[in-house]
């Protein structure tokens, strides 16, 4: 019989042999990196040596070389944080230090210099050259540790240059909180170091093995496989035995996989082959916030120094940033730096992504701002690296417009990356990867990555959340891993290495680096049958969050206009004179800062109050530069016309002269203006006599302009026969009523008791009900300046118009004027109406406008104006980019309660068949449908981060229009455009012999027109991105831009008139980067304006659109048109 082996079993056993304690065993890892056993545990062996010398020195980077350096030393206290002497401004200061190596050093594999400020830093070298980023203190985000490379260990010596800046990565305050201007911070360590890698790579290991027990399921093989791991590592370590530190590190490889780290970024192609979750460093550096505009160019230019040197030592390691203004910083103050950041792009290592100049806010800019945003953007990327951006990138804004898929695709991206809305705090969003389809029809494939961070700090749970969190497993099990903060760093990196072997269960994913963006999209798109696997998402990407942020935007909204008006009157000067040239860059300045100005935490109002100093500035020099751009345009196109109202300067140039209206918009008007009467008594006697009314203290006169789209024509005199006479008066029982031939409110002890339709006899308030005024306390969870929360609803209290009174009675405005006191604060409001319908639309209702001026001195509470209506629909429609949006009046589901406060642009309207009510805006951002109530937000009040927000003086208006029929039928969005954008008023002197008003050769129609389909809108006209602006434009052909769209939702077929006298040579359908998509025929109409006998023609384009759809065409014009030919576009001519 065949004898066994013996067992090895043991046959007796005296040991105790109990259980482990799972929970303890778990809780003791805490105790090897503490500091309560630092001077035993692995902490006291990180460090092989050690130099701490004090000859540092503090002179400014220009003049570094040539000052004489006063010593510093570890310890040294500097600030104050702030230069408010100066103005709001963060300090910095500068450090020079020289760096001497000792020869024996050359032995070790590693030696850095650590210099912690307990701020931020930049290391240069001595030319200039940024080397590396610092983050100090002792937070999770530290990184004090600049790697000196072979060459200068080699050399013994380096002089470094370093710029330190007195914030830390969050400003100088905490999430919600102004700024400290009085921080002071200590040169912690200033320390020449020899780390002792392997010790440091014993505590990745372990770090890495802590969080697996921490992360994995309990009691999951790997789970303890990785606890008991890290529980022999403590026993296997001790710190006065160097060769522990190797034994323990075998331990890890149990569970990491044998000679994992030796296979670098070769561990990548190893394991299962299926890469479910791709790694991309990125930092999110928010372009202003806790901190100032000058600030962020100090960190781009510390985190992209940082991210050079990883690519260096990681080849694997990918990086991408957004914001072209971003780029174009470092490009203008740092251009040693950008030269490096070039090379790494052009080698595929760093990534320019999103497209945009900003990541910007995309609910409250215009859809033509939010198509500067990707064309600047993506022009920008294009000139510097011949790159287009394929994914764009807005990882941290609050919502997305349902324009934005449009929009994208536009601009050339079929792609898009967010996680913002994982933030909602009432719904969770159903899909991980989708398509997102906008109002239009247009798609992008969406991804919102399911780790629910745009700055991962790589921790294992990060990589299995990408899994378990991806909600659409079913059509794509891929997930994108965004990695970093602030300054990045390399063990973030190595981590991902730890968790990328082939030793691991199924239980985690394979990681994969060494990817761009657009090739993980790519790889979607691919493996879901371009996209037709995945679920479809339709309409806005809605945030259940930062509510709060759609209030005063007075700045934006004015300058978005002005910069339409100043393209338009210069592309029509550089047509008609060979002397103007066309201020492209001028412009395109003047747009740069107003996108800026749109970044996702400045335009919501989220940002420090030196921030806003930087914004106020910034609009003060677009309406400062553009009035001077639109004036300098004008006087080409109205030769020794004035601008007014008057400015103290231009008085005494005035004499006998008529006044013109100019309407820069695409559809006609005719309405009552308001006249200053100032200047030299010839002048106000004349228009005095031109005008229809003049007001009670003789201040204003009243004119009534009529005038059709895109041109410019004189007053009226008076008013006709067949126009409505404007009303203001007091009853006998003390009401106060406003009332013109189509509409009347009333207002009864101070609320607006009836509004009141003359036309057809219906009344719009629902009978024991009243509208006006209300405030109500604010006062969020913790976000104070971005959230409203639902729940303040529950708190209005109604304010009172107090002690009314008529201030003009007509006949073509009448008006009442309420001061009203509420606690500190003081709100003077002017209710009015004109003698005129708010469009000429046939059946169109007169606004009733109101104007208020508030100094506003609350704390936590929310002024809002709303109106109860006796119309009854499930929705109501709000304005937004290059449309509208639907949204419920009631409260049925969870998703329906989180709308209580939604953005819209112009307008929010609610309608049922047969009429509706809008409320106009030309400023605010913020409504509200609740049931048959309609409101708009007015005025909030938060404290934090900027204490003074909206305090002080605020001016603003809104309007209600009443209109016959729904919405859809409604002359609204023209009137919105009207209630934005009033006509510009010029004095015209008479020309020498013959008086202004007795002859003229105005064009009275526009020089391009739209026919055929009021629900087109003519957006934009510009001359084209590509033009030669260096020389004269007639060089070579140039051209001219138009930008349209359907602003209603439906289907629309139009003709686009172009006057003869442009000499149209071709035309094209193009892309908002001007790509041409495809030829537009050119066909031909009798001139509007011809003079009798003549057979010029003007040229017409045909157009069709689906509901909301934006076109772009790109009209090419005959290079040499006689200047005979353009005299009297909107020219004076002499008898």
């Amino acid at each position: 019989m065949h004898a066994e082996s013996p067992s090895q079993y043991a046959r007796t056993n005296f040991s105790v042999g109990s259980k482990w304690v799972k929970h303890l065993s778990k809780d003791r890892l805490g105790t090897f990196l503490d500091g309560r056993y630092g001077d035993v545990n692995l902490g006291a062996v990180l460090f092989t040596e050690r130099i701490d010398d004090s000859r540092h020195e503090q002179p400014s980077f220009e003049e570094a070389v040539k000052q004489e350096f006063v010593p510093i030393k570890k310890g040294t206290a500097f600030g104050p944080s702030c230069a408010c002497f100066i103005r709001s401004y963060f300090t910095n200061h500068w450090v020079k230090v020289h760096l001497k190596i000792p020869s024996s050093w050359v032995k070790y594999e590693r030696v850095q210099f650590e210099f912690d400020p307990s701020c931020e830093a930049l290391i240069f070298d001595t030319s200039g050259t940024p080397l590396h980023g610092i983050t100090g203190g002792y937070g999770g985000e530290r990184r004090v540790e600049y790697v000196l490379s072979p060459e200068i260990r080699r050399k013994g010596s380096v002089d470094l240059v370093i710029e330190v800046s007195c914030n830390g990565m969050f400003g100088n305050g905490d999430m919600v909180a102004s700024p400290d201007d009085n921080r002071w911070f200590n040169i912690n360590s200033a320390d020449l170091v020899v780390p002792n890698q392997e010790a440091w790579r014993l505590m990745w290991d372990f770090n890495t093995l802590r969080q697996l027990s921490d992360s994995l399921p309990g009691n999951h093989p790997l789970q303890n496989q990785a606890l008991i791991a890290a529980n022999k590592i403590i026993n296997t370590f001790r710190h006065d035995d160097s060769t522990s530190i190797s034994r323990a590190r075998q331990v890890a490889e149990q569970v990491f996989g044998e000679g994992w780290e030796k296979k670098g970024d070769r561990i990548y192609k190893e394991g299962r082959g299926v890469v479910q979750v791709w790694g991309i460093g990125h930092c999110h550096i928010d372009t202003a916030w806790l901190w100032p505009y000058s600030v962020t160019q100090q960190k781009v230019a510390r985190s992209w120094a940082t991210q050079v040197d990883l690519m260096e030592r990681f080849p694997e390691h990918r990086f991408c940033a957004s914001s072209a203004q971003q780029w174009k910083w470092l490009e203008q103050l740092y251009p040693k730096l950008f030269d490096k950041v070039k090379a790494k792009v052009l080698s595929g290592q760093f990534h320019p992504v999103g497209g945009s100049w900003v990541e910007n806010d995309s609910n409250m800019p215009s859809g033509e701002a939010l198509t500067r945003q990707l064309i600047f953007g993506q022009r920008f990327f294009q000139s510097r690296f011949g790159l287009r951006s394929k994914t764009g990138w807005l990882p941290d804004s609050f919502g997305f417009t349902g324009a934005l898929p449009q929009i994208i695709r536009e601009a050339d991206m079929p792609y898009f990356f967010t996680q913002k809305i994982s933030w909602n705090n009432i719904n969770s969003f159903p899909h991980t990867t989708f398509n997102w389809i906008g109002i239009d029809g247009s798609q992008v494939l969406t991804h919102m990555t399911p780790v629910g961070q745009s700055a991962s700090p790589t921790w294992v749970d990060d990589v299995k959340r990408a899994i378990e969190n991806n909600k659409n497993q079913e059509s794509n099990d891929k997930a994108l891993l965004v990695f970093g903060n602030g300054d990045g760093g390399g063990k973030r990196l190595r981590r991902i290495r730890a968790a990328a072997n082939e030793s691991r269960e199924t239980l985690l994913p394979l990681v994969s680096m060494g990817s761009s963006v657009d090739e993980f999209y790519a790889a979607v798109e691919k493996e879901t049958n371009e996209g037709k696997s995945l679920p479809n998402w339709h309409g806005e990407l809605y945030l259940e969050f930062h509510r709060g942020t759609c209030i005063i935007k007075k700045g934006n909204r004015k300058s978005e206009i002005l910069l339409r008006e100043v393209e338009l009157v210069a592309t029509l000067a550089s047509l008609q004179k060979h002397s103007y040239s066309y201020p492209k860059d001028d412009i395109d300045a003047l747009w740069e800062n107003l996108l800026l100005n749109q970044f996702h935490d400045v335009l919501p109002g989220s940002a420090i109050g030196m921030v806003y100093e930087d914004a106020e500035r910034i609009y003060d020099e677009i309406a400062r530069k553009g009035k001077k751009l639109t004036e300098d345009a004008i006087r080409v196109l109205i030769p020794s016309s004035i601008s007014l109202p008057l400015e103290d300067g231009v008085l005494s140039e005035l004499g006998k002269g008529r006044i013109f209206a100019v309407n820069t918009l695409h559809f006609s008007r005719k309405e009552v203006v308001t006249v200053p009467l100032i200047g030299p008594a010839v002048f106000v006697n004349s228009l005095k006599n031109e005008a229809v009314q003049v007001s009670r203290g003789g201040e204003n006169g009243y004119v009534i302009v009529e005038v059709e789209s895109g041109s410019m024509a004189p007053i009226s005199l008076s008013l006709d026969t067949h126009t409505s006479r404007a009303q203001a008066f007091e009853t006998p029982s003390g009401d106060f009523v406003l009332k013109n031939a189509n509409i009347e409110l009333k207002i009864s002890k101070g609320r607006i008791t009836s509004l009141y339709d003359v036309v057809i006899g219906r009344e719009l308030i629902p009978e024991g009900r009243d509208g006006g005024l209300i405030i109500f306390e604010d006062k969020p969870l913790f976000w104070d300046a971005w959230d409203v929360e639902w729940y303040h609803l529950q708190t209005g209290r109604p304010l009172q118009f107090e002690s009314p009174r008529i201030v003009e009675t007509g006949p073509a405005y009448a008006s009442i004027e309420s001061i009203i006191k509420y606690d500190k604060s003081t709100i003077k409001v002017i209710i009015s109406i004109t003698a005129l319908p708010a469009t000429e639309i046939a059946g169109s209702r007169s606004n009733i406008r109101f104007d208020a001026e508030v100094d506003w001195r609350q704390r936590h509470e929310f002024l809002k104006f709303e109106i109860p209506l006796d119309i009854h629909h499930p929705t109501a429609t709000f304005d937004t980019a290059f449309g509208n949006l639907t949204r419920p009046t009631h409260r049925n589901t969870s998703l329906d309660i989180a709308k209580f406060e939604v953005c819209g642009h112009k307008y929010a309207d609610l309608s049922e068949y047969g009429y509706g009510l809008a409320i106009l805006s030309e400023s605010k951002y913020g409504f509200a449908a609740e049931g048959d109530i309609l409101r708009i937000s007015l005025l909030r009040s938060a404290t934090a981060p900027d204490p003074i927000q909206d305090q002080g003086y605020n001016s603003f208006a809104w309007a209600l229009l009443p209109h016959a029929n729904h919405f859809y039928d409604s002359d609204v969005p023209l009137a919105a455009h009207l209630f934005n954008s009033p006509v510009h008023l010029r004095h015209v002197p008479d020309v020498v012999g013959v008086p202004a008003g007795i002859q003229m050769g105005l064009t009275h129609h526009g020089l391009i027109t739209v026919e055929g389909a009021r629900n087109v809108i003519l957006e934009t006209i510009k001359r084209g991105d590509d033009d030669d602006y260096s020389a004269r434009w007639r060089s070579r052909d140039p051209t001219v831009i138009l930008r349209l769209y359907e602003a209603y939702g439906g289907h629309a077929k139009t003709k686009i008139r172009i006057d003869s006298r442009i000499g149209v040579k071709k035309a094209a359908l193009t892309n908002f980067l001007e790509d041409v998509k495809s030829e537009l025929k050119l066909e031909t109409a009798p001139s509007l304006d011809r003079p009798v006998g003549s057979d010029t023609e003007d040229t017409i384009l045909s157009l069709n659109f689906r509901g909301f759809q934006v076109h772009t065409v790109k009209l090419t014009v005959a290079a040499h048109i006689a200047v005979s030919q353009l005299d009297g576009w909107i020219n004076i001519l002499r008898i």
